[in-house]
């Protein structure tokens, strides 16, 4: 229990000091590959939330979702690639196979679609090679270039004030 702990304040202190040193480039790139990180624990309609970028016009071989779970049971059986806490090292890092294939994917967008911030979460985020992130504005500010101020319930929400502003962004 405590060395979980002392885990996560030093996985914590890692990340926070990483987003210091952040440099935002901008990307004229129209999205056409996207990322979607999920926070399982509070949200459950994946499947909702990409029919609707479907909808949009985004083809489904081009998204690819990872999700985070707070506890993996043994036997579970996932449709997506999923991590937790215990993944990640004492130095933060994620030695998970799948996590590291998702981080180093170039996407065009990447959705961080969580709004409570997790050591674990924020640091597959800031790790990965995305040219344009988007996320909630309750999340670290640093993390993302583009925030929408709502939670994680409203998904259509979301999904309309994404795709409004990336046509006003001409990323679309």
């Amino acid at each position: 229990m405590f060395l979980n702990y002392f885990k996560d304040f030093s996985t914590k202190k890692i990340v926070k000091n990483s987003l210091s040193n952040v440099k935002h480039s901008s990307s004229d790139k129209v999205i056409k590959t996207i990322g979607i990180i999920f926070d399982e624990s509070y949200f459950y309609e994946k499947e909702a939330l990409v029919t609707e970028l479907i909808k949009n016009g985004i083809e489904e071989n081009d998204i690819k979702i990872l999700v985070f779970k707070n506890k993996i049971k043994k036997n579970e059986v996932f449709d997506y690639p999923v991590f937790s806490n215990k993944d990640l090292s004492w130095r933060g890092t994620v030695d998970q196979k799948d996590v590291k294939d998702f981080v180093s994917e170039p996407f065009d967008l990447l959705i961080n679609y969580y709004d409570t911030e997790k050591i674990a979460l924020l640091l597959v985020s800031h790790l990965s090679k995305a040219s344009f992130k988007v996320g909630f504005a309750s999340i670290d500010k640093r993390l993302n270039h583009f925030m929408i101020d709502t939670n994680a319930e409203n998904y259509k929400v979301f999904m309309d004030e994404l795709f409004k502003y990336l046509k006003i962004l001409n990323k679309i």
